[in-house]
């Protein structure tokens, strides 16, 4: 049996010279082990990656440089538009490499169309395809945005992401990829008065960059001789104010609650001033039928909307 302790009259008892000698072993070869570890981190590059709205960068581009949201009036040079975003992302990290460009679109039955097979054919790009429903609107690419945001950070496979939308529902993935440990910037396109990008997503991220006109007037071209449907330009007229949608949340807010009843009420509040998704979509999809246009790209206007709704519940209480 080794003897790690020694009597000694003059001094008491204490360690003996045997066991002192093996704790500066151990912590040589720890010293020798972290000594490696942050050389390799040293010299392991740093990694970023962008996610890209597709359904915010049309609509975003369209209205700045055309006037329009609606896609159909316009053609995107997406694959220019992406190498200025990659370009772009190469000055402001210069000591870092491109993981890859995430494009995230709705396609029917979550089909490529021929534009979007073109898009996923370049290189360092991947397409991810939510859904469409009936009204065009896109579904399910908030959380696919969320999935592979959190799931890279989480797995340390990137140390900045590059997040071009203006979601609010992006918010939790934001804090979670920062929790992580990586740094997420937001890129977004100058809105044509107001904002396009919630301000609680722009509250969370590490940086924000803004793409003037100039910048994306290269990308965008007005498609000559197209003329929307009569049933369609009927309902599209000017952007109701704020007040108009907040009253319109207050009144959807009405109709979920007499659904739902007050036991959902009571689920709801302690997630205030966020909605879940689904109910959050739940609500758009509801104004968007009661005002007759689109909330795609007015972030301001969705706010409102969600501010009436909450107005109203709260009001309950």
């Amino acid at each position: 049996m080794t003897n790690y302790w020694s009597v000694d009259p003059s001094r008491g008892t204490g360690p003996g010279p045997q066991y002192l000698a093996e704790i500066a072993a151990g912590i040589e070869r720890t010293n020798e082990l972290l000594t490696r570890v942050l050389a390799e981190v040293a010299t392991t590059p740093a990694t970023h990656a962008v996610f890209a709205d597709a359904g915010y960068v049309y609509a975003a581009a369209g209205r700045l440089v055309t006037g329009t949201e609606d896609r159909r009036t316009f053609e995107l040079d997406a694959e220019g538009l992406i190498e200025a975003f990659i370009d772009k992302a190469r000055s402001i990290f210069p000591d870092s490499r491109l993981l890859r460009v995430y494009w995230y679109d709705g396609a029917r039955r979550r089909i490529h169309t021929a534009e979007q097979q073109g898009i996923a054919e370049l290189p360092d790009v991947k397409v991810r395809l939510g859904n469409l429903n009936a009204n065009n609107q896109q579904k399910g690419v908030d959380s696919l945005i969320r999935t592979d945001l959190e799931s890279l950070a989480r797995h340390r496979a990137i140390s900045d992401a590059v997040l071009i939308g203006g979601d609010e529902d992006l918010v939790s993935a934001v804090e979670a990829a920062q929790g992580y440990g990586a740094r997420v910037h937001l890129w977004g396109i100058e809105a044509v008065g107001g904002r396009n990008q919630a301000e609680a997503l722009l509250w969370e991220v590490d940086s924000q960059r803004t793409f003037d006109l100039e910048f994306c007037k290269p990308y965008v071209t007005r498609r000559t001789g197209y003329e929307p449907p009569v049933e369609e330009r009927a309902v599209q007229g000017p952007a109701p104010s704020r007040e108009d949608v907040r009253f319109v949340g207050a009144r959807v807010a009405a109709q979920w609650l007499g659904s739902r009843g007050r036991a959902s009420l009571a689920e709801l509040l302690p997630g205030h001033p966020y909605l879940p998704g689904g109910v959050d979509q739940e609500l758009l999809v509801e104004a968007e039928a009661l005002l007759g246009l689109s909330l795609r790209g007015h972030a301001e206007l969705r706010r409102a909307l969600r501010d009436g709704f909450w107005d109203h519940l709260r009001a309950q209480l």
